[in-house]
């Protein structure tokens, strides 16, 4: 039997690990911060325990360059994301020696962004009959939930939520989870700095997408004229959050054998004398 596949979002675990872990974990002589990439093995350790035991791990990352496709059609895409730490940024490499040496396989795919990476593995995945869990927060993922065997982890929170499935969507959001690029374009993405159309909010976006329309099926009397001037720029804007579920890749990435059981994140620093 081929093992069920936990994907990773590389850049969300480590932003946890370096923002989020309880604690700042240095060197012995306290002169280098090693918290990014202890706590990026540890949180990844706690998952496989917790939620992965017999699955296939595998890690995605952003290329730097990757979200140029987007803002090639629109200027503000992500334009308002601060420059991360340079602490943070200075883990990466470690993280992924930490990764090569625990032996999970990991990508950073030129001038792709991970979440078009993540959608083109996961449908591949599924093509296979493998099921598949996302760990990430970013929302973009749900479009992904049309296939009930397809989740989204967050161990961030409490264990009897960590868990989205398509059916939580309609209650949650009160559109299906293929709508989602409908929802967010007319809504906007403060995330992605996409706007959305002044005025539109949630509520207002799912009653417009009721009973499953998507943006060219809603009557043009329910759109006050201010609306119907910005249709293209909504039709661009969910392009753009559209997932690219056939993005190039290499071939063979994925191995569908589960993944050994990780070692303690003290482990890794101490074989990797990062200590």
């Amino acid at each position: 039997m081929i093992a069920p596949l936990l994907l990773v979002d590389g850049h969300y675990l480590l932003h946890r690990a370096w923002h989020g872990f309880p604690t700042r974990i240095t060197s012995r002589d306290k002169t280098i911060d090693r918290t990014g990439v202890f706590g990026f093995a540890a949180l990844l350790r706690k998952a496989q325990i917790e939620h992965a035991d017999g699955f296939e791990i595998f890690v995605v990352f952003d290329c730097e360059d990757g979200s140029q496709t987007r803002a090639g059609q629109d200027s503000g895409y992500k334009a308002q994301r601060p420059a991360p730490d340079p602490g943070l940024i200075g883990s990466l490499a470690l993280v992924k020696t930490a990764l090569d040496h625990t032996g999970v396989r990991w990508i950073e795919q030129d001038g792709c962004e991970a979440d078009d990476v993540i959608a083109t593995l996961a449908t591949g995945a599924r093509a296979e009959g493998r099921a598949v869990d996302i760990m990430t927060t970013d929302k973009d993922y749900i479009q992904l939930l049309t296939d009930p065997s397809v989740r989204l982890l967050n161990t961030g929170i409490g264990m009897e939520r960590r868990y989205i499935t398509g059916e939580h969507i309609l209650p949650r959001y009160g559109v299906l989870a293929e709508q989602w690029p409908d929802f967010r374009a007319l809504m906007g993405d403060p995330a992605d700095n996409i706007s959305g159309i002044r005025g539109i909010g949630a509520k207002t976006a799912a009653r417009l997408l009721i009973d499953g329309r998507r943006l060219e099926s809603i009557p043009a009397e329910d759109l006050r004229p201010s609306w119907m001037a910005q249709r293209q720029q909504v039709l661009r804007w969910r392009e753009m959050i559209k997932l690219d579920t056939k993005t190039a890749l290499p071939d063979n990435l994925l191995t569908a054998t589960p993944t050994a059981p990780l070692p303690t994140a003290a482990q890794v620093l101490e074989a990797l004398d990062l200590w």
